[in-house]
């Protein structure tokens, strides 16, 4: 079997957000299961290849000229790069003060015009897209191979102007939207399957409240429609061989993880406080989505439960300055960086003892998978994937892996901590929950055989 699989994002060389890990992770996965995996992204530029052959790839004349650079990357196996107008930038999306690129709906359409040109070339059996950014492919011919379509995140559909509909050779009306061309829903209406990143998810799209103005179209796919839940990369998130974090343990030996939980509490000038006091940690793009500005409300409450927080990320101006004021109002009890580093932020995993996903909504979610293969117990909202892989701990003391916020908002998020405080200063209650969660198979193995049966079924015709 030869899939195409492609991609705006890929970690390690072009991420920014959990699409870049969940590609990287499937394909890895494919590929030791014997299947054939081209892979297609942007030539974002400075990206090196081993045994690199370049040449031009035909496309429409408007989309021209695109060329394309094939060999192995680093990390992420045999690649091919993409480049033509407008494509080389130094992100995928945004310039350096976050401002999206004024041509990104060129970008984005000459890379799926090549990406279409690449899957006839090819003659790969499946095509697999990923979010708007590929998902005019589907209507850039007529000799497409059977396609499926990745929803890592609804919010983003690419809305364009409609003159890139004269762009199209395959149903170009089924991409109009109120004036305006939305590549997600052509892609939406074109696919042979449509996969959201978890059943959960899948399942809220097809409501008013969750659908971004697509549910109705979504629910008329019916079961075209599926969801799969991500894996992370349990060969980088594996507490027992992580280089980034000063103790390794693992299940049987998680005495050492209090090495890593001194070391987070210096990291941040945390009071060293009664040891009674769990660290929350935080590890997030620092967007409304992910119900930063919760924390931030979150935060006057500590005291009182007690416990102490952790939060490292990057993103929009104003949650920024808030998180800032909460560490500057409640020193030794709230820290904040703004930034992301893979070392800091492993060690966060290893060192916190619950971590904080207080999302609004949440396609799939890595960090509380992350955080349980690390023994830290999850606090979450009861959302998209967090809803498939987290258990409450208090609604089912025996299966129980973390503690699931019953609102959406801080009061809800506040009770949440209470009750993870009260369950983690609990020895036997602290060390069930964590042995649960560490014991759960996170990785790829199992969503990359639910891709591969839907591949097979495309090609089948079923």
């Amino acid at each position: 079997m030869h899939v195409l699989m492609a991609s705006a994002e890929l970690a390690p060389v072009a991420r920014v957000g959990g699409m870049a890990e969940a590609v990287a992770g499937l394909v890895a996965q494919l590929r030791r299961d014997g299947l054939t995996v081209t892979l297609a992204l942007p030539d974002y530029g400075g990206i090196e290849l081993e045994d690199q052959q370049q040449e031009p790839l035909p496309v429409p004349d408007w989309a021209g000229p695109v060329s394309i650079r094939t060999g192995t990357l680093d990390g992420a196996g045999p690649i091919v790069l993409v480049d033509g107008p407008g494509i080389p930038k130094s992100h995928p999306y945004n310039d350096t003060s976050g401002i999206a690129f004024p041509d990104n709906d060129l970008r984005f359409f000459v890379f799926s015009a090549a990406v279409a040109a690449l899957a006839e070339r090819l003659q790969a059996d499946v095509l697999h897209l990923n979010d708007w950014h590929t998902a005019a492919a589907t209507g850039m011919s007529d000799r497409l191979p059977p396609t499926l379509l990745t929803i890592h995140t609804l919010g983003y559909q690419g809305l364009a102007n409609q003159g890139w509909l004269g762009r199209l050779t395959r149903a170009p009306e089924l991409f109009g939207w109120y004036g305006q061309i939305n590549p997600l829903l052509g892609g939406i209406r074109l696919a042979d399957r449509v996969v959201t990143v978890s059943p959960n998810y899948a399942s809220e799209i097809v409501t008013e409240a969750n659908g971004m103005g697509l549910h109705e179209q979504l629910a008329g796919i019916g079961d075209r429609l599926v969801g799969i839940i991500n894996g992370i990369d349990v060969g980088e998130w594996n507490p027992k061989t992580d280089p980034h974090i000063p103790a390794n343990y693992g299940p049987g030996n998680l005495r050492a993880k209090s090495t890593n939980r001194n070391a987070l509490a210096a990291a941040f000038r945390l009071d060293t406080g009664p040891p009674n006091q769990p660290i929350i940690g935080m590890v997030s793009r620092l967007v409304q989505q992910k119900g930063i500005d919760l924390i931030v409300d979150a935060a006057r409450f500590l005291d009182r439960i007690p416990a102490r927080l952790v939060v490292l990320g990057s993103g929009e101006a104003e949650l920024v300055r808030s998180l800032h004021e909460a560490a500057s109002r409640y020193p030794g009890r709230v820290g904040f960086m703004n930034d992301y580093n893979a070392p800091l932020g492993h060690l966060i995993f290893a060192g916190a003892d619950l971590l904080a996903m207080p999302s609004r909504f949440e396609p799939c979610g890595l960090a509380q998978m992350q955080a349980m293969a690390y023994g830290t117990i999850p606090v979450v909202t009861d959302v998209g994937g967090l809803h498939d892989t987290v258990i409450d701990a208090d609604d089912d003391p025996e299966f129980g892996t973390g503690f699931v916020s019953r609102s959406v908002d801080a009061p809800g998020m506040v009770d949440a901590f209470h009750r993870a405080a009260r369950a983690w200063n609990s020895t036997r209650r602290r060390s069930a929950i964590r042995s649960r969660g560490m014991a759960v198979d996170w990785s790829w193995a199992g969503p990359a055989a639910t891709y591969r049966d839907l591949y097979q079924q495309l090609i089948a015709g079923t």
